[in-house]
């Protein structure tokens, strides 16, 4: 499998970065497009390395939210699955910044081959969209900077992941991890059948270094996880923790890797 990032938080060498993540994902001849970021960055980064996208076998949209969403703008007449939860309105508390997606469900479904699931999806014989992530942990989700249409807090339950079946065991890629990264790579376990993950890459949504972000880490390390790449929504010190307790990665614009 093959990920190249075509935008996250941090740029590399000659790429554009901006706050939002954009993955393009091959494996076995499949070209998914995992979010779309904020604009058409990801396309400026893509036409740098030579990818079209205009050959691309899927999109999928992690959560609806604006740093993972607005690029899709820029692209059309492609099979895109989410969860259908992602084209509400949405705002954030601490100054009521909306914080949605530009368009509505009605827009996608004319700009778009749409497959809606709250249900783990199968993209390919290897590559499973996960659908609505249980929440069964006591250290994840529990609290939530936003709210939605209604003024009703809003947990982000459209939130999900991607898991991919390799040789080498499991794959996640995760978009912002609004639902727990515990949480998600426990259910991406289940729903595949494999016990061994191999890598989990993208947001995790961890601010600071605390007891959730203590705990996450103590999870992994019992999970022995060989390859790990925390991106996007994670911030610098938390980055570092990670670095110093797992030897974890960091990504930038214009990466590609091959697990």
């Amino acid at each position: 499998m093959r990920l190249t990032v075509l935008n996250d938080n941090e740029a590399g060498n000659m790429f554009e970065a901006e706050h939002g993540l954009s993955f393009l994902v091959e494996d076995n001849g499949k070209k998914i497009l995992f979010d779309a970021g904020p604009s058409n960055v990801f396309l400026r980064n893509a036409k740098k390395l030579g990818i079209d996208l205009g050959d691309i076998d899927f999109i999928v949209l992690s959560h609806g939210h604006w740093d993972h969403g607005n690029g899709l703008e820029f692209i059309k007449n492609k099979k895109l699955t989410c969860h259908p939860g992602c084209f509400i309105k949405r705002y954030r508390k601490k100054d009521n910044t909306y914080i949605g997606l530009p368009f509505t469900l009605e827009d996608a479904k004319k700009n778009f081959d749409l497959i809606l699931s709250k249900e783990p999806y199968e993209i390919s014989e290897n590559i499973i969209f996960l659908g609505e992530i249980p929440r069964e942990n006591n250290f994840e989700a529990k609290k939530t900077p936003f709210y939605k249409e209604g003024k009703e807090e809003d947990f982000v339950m459209d939130d999900s992941a991607i898991a991919i079946k390799s040789d080498n065991g499991l794959m996640i890629i995760a978009g912002c991890s609004h639902a727990g990264i515990c949480n998600i790579i426990e259910y991406a376990k289940k729903t595949t059948g494999l016990k061994k993950v191999h890598a989990v890459i993208g947001g995790f949504h961890l601010r600071k270094v605390d007891e959730l972000t203590n705990k996450t880490i103590e999870y992994f390390r019992k999970e022995n996880i060989e390859r790990i790449y925390p991106s996007h929504c994670v911030h610098p010190p938390v980055l570092e923790k990670f670095s110093e307790k797992l030897n974890a990665g960091r990504i930038k614009s214009g990466d590609i890797m091959e697990f």
